[in-house]
């Protein structure tokens, strides 16, 4: 990654964290990926029950492969049949794993969903939600964090699922009211009642869509 580029992220984290922490979440900064995965693994304890939604993020890092690799109760939804069993189990685990379509400046959230398992349960549920961000999803504020999920996130999503939604065809938004849109439920986390449930780990990478 360009020097200059590396500058800008490590500065700017520190901007975010100081804005997730006035909203009562933790934020972490990590150089790369494999600092990413330390982190993340040093907030989960074995034995801890483990859920995530759609995280490509997580993956990318190696956190999942670690996870399934290690003294964790992982639940694979993708190894269940029983899918809503196992999204219904999301909701009472230790640790939900997620990342989000948007971040801004000053530490909101901002998350999209269709089946909405991924948003209700980083509002409710698990004890705790471990979000892996790579820094190409900052926005400057809440209008382009929207902008972002809705004509970037959403339409390539859509495509990566198969679906015939306008997006998916035109690679924008169209504010589609599609059978198969996967903008059901929108999400923005500007605020945790809880002390220490949501951390946020910012990865000095592009990760995700």
């Amino acid at each position: 990654m360009n020097e200059n580029i590396v500058k800008r992220n490590d500065l700017l984290s520190q901007k975010i964290i100081k804005g997730l922490e006035s909203r009562n979440m933790s934020g972490y900064y990590a150089k790369d990926k494999d600092e990413a995965l330390k982190l993340a693994l040093a907030l989960i304890p074995e034995g801890s029950s483990i859920a995530m939604g759609g995280a490509k993020s997580a993956h990318e890092i190696g956190l999942v492969e670690k996870l399934k690799e290690g003294n964790y109760n992982f639940i694979d939804r993708d190894q269940m049949q029983d899918k809503r069993a196992a999204m219904l189990a999301a909701y009472d685990a230790d640790f939900f794993l997620s990342s989000a379509n948007a971040m801004t400046e000053d530490g909101i959230l901002v998350n999209i969903d269709g089946n909405s398992n991924r948003v209700s349960a980083i509002a409710q549920g698990p004890k705790k939600v471990i979000f892996i961000i790579g820094m190409n999803k900052v926005c400057s504020d809440l209008d382009s964090a929207m902008k972002r999920a809705r004509n970037v996130a959403a339409p390539i999503n859509a495509q990566r699922f198969g679906l015939s939604t306008p997006c998916a065809k035109t690679g924008s938004c169209m504010d589609c009211k599609s059978i198969d849109t996967i903008c059901c439920q929108f999400l923005i986390t500007r605020f945790s009642h809880h002390e220490g449930r949501i951390h946020v780990i910012m990865v000095n990478d592009n990760l995700g869509f």
